[in-house]
């Protein structure tokens, strides 16, 4: 061909995006850009490995891979159930099984020619009272364990609060 005719191809003008619309490629400058495809080519060992093996392990009768179940890290739990039991305000214990103790204690306590009959009020008095009792001894113990630089409260934890709060409890 004579030089007068030969036409050279050009390669197309690249579009230069903006800073806020361009793509990250996950390569930075230190690390070199992989090709394109992943597969060595049509005759490959690692290809044919691949399919051979997906086809072998799965058997007609063979049941569904299900998928992993969601787990929370530890602790997140914990933090989502303070959250829910500060938001309300119902007792925590089971009514039957705190009637039942009272009831108990209650018949140790007296004489056995004498039995109580019991308001459904005051024993809910009483439960209201032995619920804000305890949640208010978790905050004491919660507050020793802290000044032991622990998260965890110890039985320990407990007979401190309950010796700095004196006899009767310090609620009031």
């Amino acid at each position: 061909m004579a030089p007068s005719r030969m036409k050279f191809a050009r390669s197309p003008a690249k579009k230069v995006q903006p800073p806020s619309k361009r793509v990250s490629t996950g390569t930075t400058a230190s690390t070199p850009r992989r090709a394109g495809r992943s597969s060595v080519g049509k005759g490959s060992v690692g290809a044919r490995v691949a399919k051979t093996s997906s086809r072998s392990n799965v058997q007609p009768g063979d049941p569904i891979p299900q998928r992993k179940k969601h787990r929370y890290r530890p602790g997140t739990l914990a933090l989502k159930e303070i959250r829910r039991y500060q938001r309300t305000t119902d007792l925590l214990l089971l009514k039957l099984p705190f009637s039942r103790l009272v009831r108990e204690i209650a018949l140790t306590m007296t004489p056995s020619t004498e039995l109580f009959r019991w308001q459904s009020q005051a024993i809910q008095a009483l439960q209201e009272a032995a619920e804000a009792f305890l949640v208010h001894l978790f905050e004491d113990t919660n507050l020793c364990a802290i000044h032991a630089k622990r998260v965890t409260i110890m039985q320990k934890d407990i007979q401190l609060a309950r010796r700095i709060r004196g006899a009767w409890g310090g609620m009031g």
